[in-house]
């Protein structure tokens, strides 16, 4: 089993070094990763600077560029191997709900998935690294069920885990979930430069306002290990009919429009 790691906290995080540890004793895994912290970065590819790749002394590779930038130089251009298996993380607190949106940890799995090869995104729940070294072991053991299971042969798939920080032996068992909602993130912080400008800060994170049973907060909250399975198209399928009616008026703007514009 090959395995591509990446992450967005960079390639020095403890979670990526505790990763790379717990999986380099079940697969041939290498490290390519950003140079800095690169968190809320999404699916952002660098287009209009050049990146660079460089090597650590333990031999992880870094960029200085985005998670996905960072998986898509690997996959095309630094690797002479198609790897069985992208895994992102781990990252420094939860990506649940919204989050998975602006998630870089999200990001870089999404991108080896966009490359058709199965990926996996691993966060803990609470920042900090607390039981970083039992998470690891955790999502190695979900990658050795997987393989177990000839899963990482199947078509491409993008999975989504956020890991308590628990002890393994308290963590309860991997529970399926869909994603909660947040509320909306708090007010923007403003401060004054030392130039006498204004400086905005993005606000931190929404409560959750949906971790309802079923839900990843829901789940985590009870000291399970929240899986939810990804999709990319974001098309709202439920509503396509919906729009083609409407679109489909606009052909014979209604009488009253008409009326505006020959008015006009």
């Amino acid at each position: 089993m090959k395995i591509l790691i990446s992450n967005d906290d960079g390639y020095q995080a403890p979670g990526i070094v505790a990763l790379h540890a717990a999986l380099a004793r079940v697969a041939q895994v290498e490290v390519v990763a950003p140079e800095h912290n690169n968190s809320a970065k999404s699916n952002a590819l660098t287009l209009h600077s050049p990146l660079y790749v460089q090597t650590a002394p333990n031999g992880f590779r870094y960029i200085n560029g985005t998670p996905a930038d960072c998986v898509h130089i690997a996959l095309t251009g630094l690797l002479d191997y198609r790897p069985d298996l992208i895994v992102s993380g781990i990252n420094n607190g939860a990506n649940m709900g919204d989050d998975t949106i602006y998630s870089g940890t999200v990001g870089a799995a999404m991108e080896g998935f966009l490359f058709g090869i199965p990926a996996i995104a691993f966060s803990q729940v609470d920042k900090g690294w607390g039981e970083i070294d039992a998470a690891a072991s955790k999502a190695a053991e979900i990658v050795l069920q997987l393989s177990a299971r000839s899963q990482l042969g199947e078509s491409p798939w993008l999975l989504n885990v956020n890991i308590p920080n628990l002890p393994l032996e308290a963590m309860q068992p991997v529970k399926i979930c869909r994603l909660g909602r947040r509320h909306a993130a708090e007010r923007v912080i403003v401060q004054q430069s030392p130039r006498g400008e204004a400086m905005y800060w993005i606000g931190s994170a929404g409560a959750a306002k949906d971790d309802a049973e079923g839900t990843d907060f829901h789940a985590t909250a009870l000291g399970h290990v929240a899986l939810t399975p990804l999709k990319v198209d974001l098309t709202d399928h439920d509503h396509l009919r919906y729009w083609a009616q409407s679109v489909a008026q606009w052909v014979d703007p209604p009488s009253n429009t008409q009326t505006a514009v020959e008015a006009a």
